[in-house]
C-alpha cells in the first residue's frame, strides 16, 4: 500500500477559519499529486424546528444553499479549486462527510477543531464526530481562540 494520499477532503465551517483549514490541506494534496475537494454541509432546517413547522422549507433550504455555495466559491475559487470540487450537502456533518469519504474514495479528511477540553470535548463538535467514524486519516486543525491570533 502506498503511503501517498490521492483524494484530500478539506470540511470547512464557512467561518474565516475556514482559510486556514483550507491552507494546511492545499501542500498535503499538492506533494501527494492528490485530488482536492472542499464541502460544507448544512443542517436541514427541519432538524432546527422539530419538523413542526406549518410551511414549505424548500425555498429557504434553496436560499440558504445558494449562499453556502457562494460563500464556499469564495473560499475554495482563490486557490484553483474548480465549482465540480466544491460541494455543499445537506445532513449531519460527520455522517455526510463520511458517506463522501467512502463514495470518493477520500484518503485524508482535513477539518477544523477548536481544541475544547472536558465536556465540550465530551459532547462533541464535528471533527470529534468525524475522527469518531472515519474510515481513513483525519486531520484536524486548530483553529479558533484559544490563545491564538486571529489573522
Amino acid at each position: 500500500m502506498s503511503n501517498e494520499y490521492t483524494h484530500v477532503l478539506v470540511a470547512v465551517d464557512l467561518t474565516k477559519d475556514s482559510r486556514k483549514v483550507l491552507e494546511r490541506a492545499i501542500p498535503i494534496a499538492e506533494r501527494n499529486h492528490a485530488k482536492l475537494s472542499i464541502m460544507h454541509t448544512l443542517e436541514p432546517l427541519g432538524f432546527a424546528y422539530g419538523g413542526d413547522i406549518p410551511m414549505d422549507l424548500t425555498s429557504i433550504q434553496d436560499q440558504l444553499d445558494d449562499h453556502a455555495k457562494q460563500r464556499l466559491a469564495e473560499i475554495a475559487d482563490p486557490h484553483g479549486i474548480s465549482a465540480d470540487n466544491q460541494y455543499v450537502v445537506v445532513g449531519m456533518p460527520d455522517t455526510e462527510i463520511h458517506r463522501f469519504a467512502a463514495e470518493h474514495n477520500v484518503d485524508l479528511i482535513v477539518v477544523g477543531s477548536h481544541g475544547r477540553h472536558g465536556f465540550a470535548l465530551l459532547l462533541g463538535s464535528t471533527s470529534t464526530g468525524v475522527l469518531h467514524g472515519a474510515q481513513c486519516d483525519v486531520l484536524a486543525v486548530r483553529v479558533g481562540k484559544d490563545g491564538e491570533v486571529d489573522e
